[in-house]
């Protein structure tokens, strides 16, 4: 079904490039990652409008769902976004959008990979193990893309590998998404409107939980089994609040949070960030933003040879990431009631993160679109 999609979906795309010019003043987003566009396409796309000068316009996952109720979406998504893809000068895009591979742009066109993570972590892209059919999809949409967009000078390599690009063709700008988070006055504007929303929050230290997703569903339907709540509550409860956000690749059979503030559902996660203090996480690259913000993060690692041995990582996991690493509860709990590590962070951002506080928007914005 998903490959007479992205047939359909190409047809309709050369059709539409035939018979209608370039548009010189069109952006194209697509949002195969983030639906809510709370993240580097956000930013990039709120100060063109705010700008004035350009039409922007957006292709999203929910154009996808097939459902009864979804029809004026779908039918959207082939008929008017495709025309509007086909005839747009500058495309950016937040994660891989496969049937890229199939479509033919004007040699004139700027395609822009501004890629949902900062830094580098885990292994990603086509640095990691897929299978045959995906491997060449992706390898055919890569090929169209003009820049690759990074936090870093230091992690140019690692994203020219994930992409299969020339390293002259990512671009070590910054991450635009980081913007709304350093602002000033950011995190306790965002804690205010968390509380607001959760009155019993206030005043409390509030820690999020966010594990990744594991790589089959009987991992993914135990990883909450391997975190003890009520002990939680016992040793912290008083001044600690614990809130609870899953990956939305763990199916919804699996998320049942009991005795915590499940926030899984959450349109966006930059707001949890920005809120909460204290992150507790594995494997997940939310804990770029929890570094550059300079909070404290516990790397909760029960399963951390398996994980390796499945997926595997840039670096040594235990020394490179940006906070202590556990592998009992009871562990944890103590790492969480301990002072920050403030040099492993320290150490951890100045490679990850490129010494820009902030414009890293209207920098992407300059290099790009000017």
């Amino acid at each position: 079904m998903k490959r007479l999609f992205y047939h359909v979906f190409a047809l309709l795309f050369h059709l539409n490039r035939l018979l209608f010019p370039l548009k010189e003043n069109r952006v194209a987003f697509l949002s195969m990652h983030n639906e809510g566009f709370h993240d580097s396409l956000g930013a990039v796309s709120t100060a063109l409008q705010k700008d004035g000068r350009f039409e922007t316009v957006f292709l999203t996952r929910r154009d996808l769902m097939v459902s009864p109720k979804n029809i004026g979406r779908i039918l959207h998504f082939f008929f008017v976004s495709s025309h509007e893809l086909a005839t747009a000068k500058y495309v950016f895009l937040n994660d891989n959008f496969l049937p890229l591979g199939l479509l033919h742009f004007r040699d004139d066109v700027v395609i822009t990979q501004l890629w949902h993570a900062e830094g580098v972590f885990k292994k990603f892209g086509l640095a990691i193990d897929q299978p045959p059919a995906v491997r060449a999809h992706e390898i055919a949409a890569n090929r169209k893309l003009t820049w690759v967009v990074c936090s870093s000078k230091n992690v140019v390599p690692y994203y020219a590998e994930a992409f299969g690009v020339s390293a002259k063709q990512v671009l070590p700008l910054g991450a635009p998404r980081l913007d709304a988070l350093l602002a000033p006055g950011a995190g306790e504007k965002a804690k205010a409107q968390l509380c607001e929303r959760f009155p019993a929050l206030t005043g409390k230290t509030l820690v999020l939980y966010a594990p990744t997703f594991r790589e089959t569903p009987a991992q993914n339907e135990t990883l909450l089994s391997h975190f003890d709540v009520e002990a939680f509550h016992a040793a912290l409860g008083d001044s600690h609040t614990l809130l609870v956000r899953l990956h939305p690749q763990v199916h919804p059979a699996a998320r049942e949070v009991v005795g915590a503030l499940d926030v899984t559902d959450f349109d966006d996660v930059s707001l949890l960030v920005a809120a909460c203090d204290i992150l507790i996480t594995d494997y997940s690259s939310i804990c770029m933003d929890f570094a550059v913000l300079g909070k404290k993060t516990v790397f909760y690692a029960f399963d951390l040879e398996r994980y390796a041995a499945e997926r595997d990582f840039y670096f040594d996991y235990a020394s490179y990431v940006p906070g202590p690493v556990v592998t009992d509860f009871s562990s944890l709990l103590q790492a969480v009631a301990a002072p920050p590590d403030t040099e492993k962070t320290a150490r951890f951002c100045a490679f990850n993160f490129d010494d820009y506080e902030r414009n890293h928007t209207q920098r992407v914005i300059d290099t790009i679109l000017r």
